[in-house]
């Protein structure tokens, strides 16, 4: 009797809850995990994801991700050259001995952050970037917020404990901050790095993350966290194929159980489940004429990856739709959206993402429609 009940209590959450996926039975020592897959962002494992808890110099991702957005966006480049501050200089833990007024490119400053989890070139990149270290922090949280982290607080760029409280995120969160870390391809250039022997001339670097970076196939990120309140915290990334996952452990006891487990939650997400691309962020889509348009066509692109997840062992049959106008008139402004890419399986859609326009077009004025339309007629005579 009970078997009969515990099948139907199965069956009704399956028929209630159709999209939930199983619940894998890792049995994990650590505090808390996230296991997400990188071009989706779909979940596939998680304990205590939600949990505020101290992240320690995981932080830095943060860090990282306001400079390289930064850098994108045209307000500084890779090249400036920093300077040391007294509060760089006096920063604490792990460092490369940053002497105040010393000068070091915003590269290797992000270099040393990346491989070496070094605080006094955070503080640099924080003061370079938010104009202001306090500025800096304000930004962080203010990015945060955008990305979603409902349960992350930054009061410092490095990630050091504070008196009153120090910085905390949860697995899931953390995820989040990764994944759109390592939508900048540069950091894994970076994070590959096992050790510079010779760093600025003077330093020795060595990767905070090297034990799985050495151990773990396909392993090539991401950074590495401690404090005695934190534990052991590591947000790790691999890839194989074309299929990457994020994998989040917190508070784990000890450095080795960290590896272990990251590593069971990596070998999850490959043993299970694969990537199928059918677009990239920013792909050219099609190039619509223009109505009325300064520019007479213009690209659609997409707006994010068009990819999903599929379980290894399933025999979906995916299919996508392009949803589109035969033309678009003016103005039109970067990044409007004018469309979609549905992506079906079976009968169902299940992912939709964004067609957008990748410049501006201003409307043309009358003398230029009049000449266009005098050019068409001379076209048509000849």
């Amino acid at each position: 009797m009970k078997r009969c009940i515990c099948i139907l209590l199965i069956l009704t959450f399956f028929l209630l809850f159709p999209n939930q996926r199983v619940s894998y039975a890792l049995e994990l020592e650590s505090q808390a995990a996230v296991l997400m897959e990188q071009s989706t962002g779909t979940v596939i494992f998680e304990k205590n994801a939600h949990e505020p808890l101290p992240m320690a110099s995981i932080s830095k991702i943060m860090t990282m991700l306001l400079a390289l957005e930064a850098v994108e966006e045209g307000k500084v480049s890779l090249d400036d050259m920093l300077t040391t501050s007294q509060r760089a200089k006096e920063m604490g833990g792990t460092q490369i001995f940053l002497e105040q007024g010393e000068q070091i490119s915003l590269r290797d400053a992000l270099i040393a952050v990346a491989v070496g989890s070094a605080n006094d070139a955070s503080v640099v990149i924080a003061e370079h970037i938010g104009g202001s270290y306090e500025g800096f922090i304000e930004a962080m949280n203010k990015r945060a917020e955008e990305l979603g982290m409902k349960n992350t607080k930054f009061v410092n760029s490095s990630g050091l404990p504070v008196e009153g409280g120090g910085n905390v995120s949860s697995a899931y969160d953390i995820a989040l901050m990764s994944r759109e870390l390592l939508k900048h391809e540069i950091i894994y250039q970076w994070t590959t790095i096992q050790w510079d022997t010779n760093f600025l001339g003077r330093v020795y670097l060595s990767n905070t993350n090297l034990k799985f970076l050495r151990n773990y196939p396909g392993a090539d990120g991401l950074k590495t966290g401690w404090t005695t309140e934190a534990g052991y915290c590591l947000s790790a990334t691999a890839k194989r194929d074309d299929t990457r996952f994020i994998a989040v452990i917190m508070k784990a006891p000890n450095p080795d159980i960290r590896l272990k487990e990251v590593s069971q939650l990596l070998n999850l997400g490959f043993g299970t489940y694969k990537t199928v691309h059918i677009n990239k962020k920013g792909d050219v889509i099609e190039n619509l004429v223009v109505d009325k348009g300064i520019k007479e066509k213009i690209n659609v692109i997409t707006e994010d990856d068009v990819s999903v997840l599929l379980d290894k062992k399933g025999k979906e049959d995916i299919t996508h739709r392009i949803n589109l106008p035969n033309k678009l008139t003016a103005p039109l402004i970067k990044g409007q959206v004018v469309g979609n890419i549905e992506v079906i399986k079976g009968d169902e859609v299940i992912k939709t993402v964004n067609l957008i326009v990748d410049e501006d077009v201003g409307k043309a004025g009358p003398f230029t429609l009049m000449g266009r339309l005098f050019i068409k007629m001379l076209e048509k005579v000849k």
